[in-house]
């Protein structure tokens, strides 16, 4: 018996240069191949640059790629914290610059919430940087309910234009 596979979206963001990859859009683009790799990459977003949040410091570029797995979500994340290891990320204060971030921000499981994780990302909703990446390549990907990324994406607009 062979076990089921899963779809996830994960959310790659760096902004700090790595000795090998170099700059952010660099280190980028090697995590999404690495992904790849240890995976089996489905899709990846264009590569987004922003300004960097709260006392992070350094601009980010962030993406995101669907990937395929076998693991569960729980062995999913320690999967990436093992790429974000291997890329030389170490434990830091929470909004530090790294030189590689990857958040799991949903999979075709739908809710999981335990200890150490919740899927959907709790701040998908209010982050462009994770929400535009996804809509750009998955944008029917049902997050909450049945709101997709295509109506967050959407909603996130109408705030920002309020604002």
């Amino acid at each position: 018996m062979t076990e089921q596979t899963h779809l996830y979206a994960v959310a790659v963001g760096s902004n700090r240069p790595h000795g090998r990859h170099g700059r952010p859009p660099h280190v980028v683009q090697a995590a999404i191949a690495e992904l790849d790799r240890q995976f089996s990459l489905f899709d990846a977003s264009p590569l987004l640059l922003n300004p960097a949040s709260g006392g992070a410091g350094r601009d980010f570029a962030n993406a995101v790629a669907i990937v395929e797995s076998e693991l569960e979500p729980p062995a999913m994340l320690d999967a990436l914290k093992a790429i974000e290891r291997a890329f030389g990320r170490r434990p830091g204060k929470r909004w530090g610059a790294r030189v590689l971030d990857l958040d799991l921000l949903a999979w075709d499981g739908g809710r999981w919430s335990d200890r150490r994780l919740t899927i959907p990302h709790p701040a998908l909703e209010g982050r462009a940087f994770m929400l535009l990446p996804l809509n750009a390549i998955a944008p029917h990907w049902p997050l909450r309910g049945s709101l997709t990324a295509k109506h967050l994406a959407a909603r996130l607009g109408k705030r920002r234009a309020t604002h």
